[in-house]
């Protein structure tokens, strides 16, 4: 399997996770030709004349890779939808949907023309197959899901690049909706499937479909991941109709701004900026010389391990929700093993998150209170590793990202933790890159060269603070 074509196991599997999904995103390929076909690995051609939302069903829920051409399909409407062939003038002129579907042949006449088809000429074949199979590199991807996972993955896609998505209703003969629309304005596509694809492609009573272009599925999941570590995720929580939402709804609903104004109210003539970074890229090297100019630091991980000492408030809810196996012997928590729990559970890490996050924030306001009392004008430096993970950019007046290359950084985090390579990338792989925090970035410091001069960028960016 060549590296290109394994990038589809790992991004599928991760985004099934992400969303729950029940059956099997689809790879849908068109072809010039139908001896085309015949290149397609375990593929299972049909016995009687089908329709496509069987072939969707064969690949999606049976788990199966099918290829049609124009001598498969029992039905003109379907392969005129894929561009096979030219529609007969009982359908152009609207017989066959009046009988049914409208009231009138000039009705049904509206009714075919409006439906959305690749253009006839281009193609003779079509397959389908799981895409996590990586069977081959496909135009589009079909994904079904309830409505609840169709919004989280209109969110993901509109995550970068944000526009107004746009989808259509032909009523029967939904799947131009979904697939036809997808090849001919290369944007995603969300559809009901129809009638006749519940009826003879099983497509269930709460599902929807969306067609998304190959190239968007690793922007999609990019989305679905970082909704996640905002708490964005499925299943939806409830939060309950009749109850207070102020601990439920994110900061940005709620005291946003109450927030912003505190951290510039506690340090009135100063600056109070964000800094983070990536495993091994010197993040503490820069904080530590910031120290010694002057700045004043509050450090996220300390007081993250503060809150939820033996006897504190976060640490009893943890024990509680999770009980006394997450503890040492000494009676601390044992940190590897809540993580390994976490890491595994998306719901009990949301409420990890519940338990230490409101602690964390009362901590660093306490401090930054403090420091403001003692000097009002002072440079505060807010050391956060997560901070782009959990969007807390807006907390914060200047954002400082340490950046440092792969390459840098994997034999860095080897040499620091006596790891081998196959280790390191493992770990630098599980984190967000650090290209994607310095997109937020006032300030970069790089860090790829000598101590030295990466010090001295400090020391121009401490000057650069009065």
């Amino acid at each position: 399997m060549t590296q290109e074509k394994a990038k589809w196991q790992k991004l599928v599997r991760r985004m099934e996770i992400l969303l729950r999904l029940r059956s099997f995103p689809v790879a849908m390929k068109m072809l010039e030709k139908k001896e085309q076909l015949q290149e397609v690995p375990f593929l299972r051609r049909p016995e009687h004349k089908v329709t496509m939302c069987q072939l969707i069903n064969l690949a999606r829920n049976f788990d199966w890779t099918v290829g049609a051409d124009i001598e498969d399909f029992g039905l003109p409407t379907c392969s005129s939808i894929l561009g096979l062939n030219e529609l007969p003038s009982f359908y152009k002129d609207g017989t066959f949907r009046s009988i049914v579907w409208v009231q009138t042949k000039e009705d049904g006449k509206r009714f075919e023309a409006a439906i959305p088809r690749i253009p006839t000429g281009k193609y003779e074949a079509v397959v389908m197959a799981p895409l996590v199979y990586d069977p081959f590199e496909p135009d589009i991807v079909l994904i079904y899901g309830n409505p609840a996972q169709m919004i989280l993955l209109i969110n993901a896609v509109q995550f970068e690049d944000y526009e107004v998505m746009q989808f259509h209703c032909v009523g029967e003969s939904s799947c131009s909706d979904a697939i036809a629309r997808c090849y001919l304005n290369g944007k995603p596509q969300l559809s009901i499937p129809c009638y006749g694809e519940r009826r003879y492609g099983h497509a269930q009573d709460d599902e929807l479909v969306m067609a998304l272009p190959a190239s968007y599925m690793e922007k999609a999941l990019r989305g679905l991941e970082i909704l996640y570590r905002r708490g964005v995720r499925y299943p939806i929580s409830f939060a309950g109709a009749e109850g207070n939402l102020d601990s439920a709804l994110p900061v940005a609903y709620t005291s946003l701004e109450e927030k912003i104004e505190s951290i510039r109210g506690a340090i009135p003539n100063g600056l109070v900026a964000g800094l983070t970074g990536v495993i091994a890229s010197g993040k503490s090297t820069v904080s530590s010389k910031l120290a010694q100019l002057g700045a004043r630091l509050i450090d996220f991980d300390l007081i993250a391990h503060q809150v939820v000492e033996p006897g504190k408030p976060a640490y009893n809810d943890v024990v509680k929700y999770f009980g006394t196996q997450v503890c040492q012997e000494d009676g601390t928590l044992d940190r590897k093993k809540i993580s390994d729990i976490v890491f595994k559970d998306m719901e009990k890490r949301k409420k990890l998150e519940q338990f230490t996050h409101p602690r964390i924030y009362e901590e660093f306001f306490r401090q930054l209170k403090e420091i403001g009392d003692e000097d009002p004008a002072a440079v505060v430096i807010v050391d956060i590793p997560l901070l782009v993970e959990l969007n807390l950019m807006y907390l914060f007046q200047k954002i400082i990202v340490v950046s440092v290359s792969p390459e840098t950084q994997k034999t860095r985090l080897m040499e620091r933790d006596g790891i081998d390579a196959e280790e390191a990338s493992r770990i630098i792989a599980s984190q967000l890159p650090v290209k994607e925090k310095t997109g937020f970035a006032d300030w970069v410091i790089e860090n790829d060269g000598s101590k030295e001069d990466t010090l001295k960028q400090v020391e121009r960016l401490f000057e650069a603070f009065k």
